[in-house]
């Protein structure tokens, strides 16, 4: 089912545009299939400066471009997050696993984002929890590595270009309040059969889990431990098929897991805890 853009933020302000360039982007954007061309159109009025400028954001989303790589940011959590082509687009139902972590470890003082993409899930986190906050983001994709630092070091945090957590400062060892890690976890087979605006744009290596989508899962939950600081938690989003086997690779680590469920979000987000 397609997912209904985000609202126009309210700190924007746009420009008065005539009601003819807006008819003229929904109209194109309806010709290429925007099932939310109407919303859509909003949020191009809203983020361009010229009549010229909408009609090439139209243009480039009428292609197939995601509409977050059209706008250059993204909505995650309440925090507008930038977002650049070849980047992993945050998706909504992640903010599932920005609210368990902070619901699991409140007064967290040192954040990991593992996989990182944009790095929105470690800036949703380390604005969320408001105190000084030790802000660590990393990713093997040097695209993503450099928009992640758009959205982490103005937070004060840094992001590391890396494979895990050979790209983390060993420092880190043993003090990690909570990891965050948005691992790929679509089976190698099933690639396929996402949307063409997912498989088309986004790096393979963002969404590609391995046979069963659960590779990554592994190599992190296998790992975590020495990481993670007493009481710290491990978060990760399976698929629903996925959650019972995730479980079971973070207690065969001494994790204690947890699976939480968001049916609203269709979100299913499973939690280790180090004793």
């Amino acid at each position: 089912m397609p997912v209904p853009p985000p609202p126009v933020p309210s700190s924007v302000a746009p420009v008065p545009f005539p009601p003819s360039a807006r008819e003229a982007a929904v109209t194109a954007l309806r010709a290429a299939g925007c099932v939310f061309a109407e919303d859509e159109a909003e949020l191009i009025l809203a983020t361009a400066r010229t009549e010229q400028e909408v009609a090439a954001l139209v243009g480039r989303r009428a292609t197939g471009l995601p509409l977050e790589h059209v706008l250059g940011w993204a909505e995650f959590h309440g925090r507008r997050v930038a977002v650049e082509p070849g980047v992993f687009v945050p998706r909504r139902r992640t903010e599932f696993l920005v609210d368990q972590a902070l619901g699991q470890v409140p007064d967290a003082s040192v954040v990991v984002d593992l996989c990182c993409g944009s790095g929105a899930v470690g800036a949703a986190l380390a604005a969320a929890l408001g105190g000084p906050v030790e802000l660590h983001a990393a990713d093997i994709d040097p695209v993503a590595v450099r928009c992640a630092r758009r959205n982490v070091e103005p937070l004060g945090g840094r992001v590391h270009e890396g494979d895990l957590f050979s790209a983390l400062p060993v420092a880190l060892r043993g003090r990690v309040g909570i990891l965050a890690a948005n691992v790929p976890y679509v089976p190698t087979a099933e690639v396929g059969l996402l949307p063409p605006e997912a498989r088309e744009h986004e790096p393979l290596v963002a969404l590609d889990g391995g046979a069963d989508g659960l590779d990554v899962l592994r190599r992190v939950a296998a790992k975590a431990p020495e990481w993670l600081a007493p009481g710290g938690c491990l978060l990760v989003e399976t698929g629903e098929h996925q959650a019972q086997a995730a479980l079971a690779a973070f207690t065969g680590t001494g994790l204690t897991a947890r699976l939480a469920v968001s049916e609203e979000l269709y979100a299913h987000v499973v939690t280790g805890t180090k004793p």
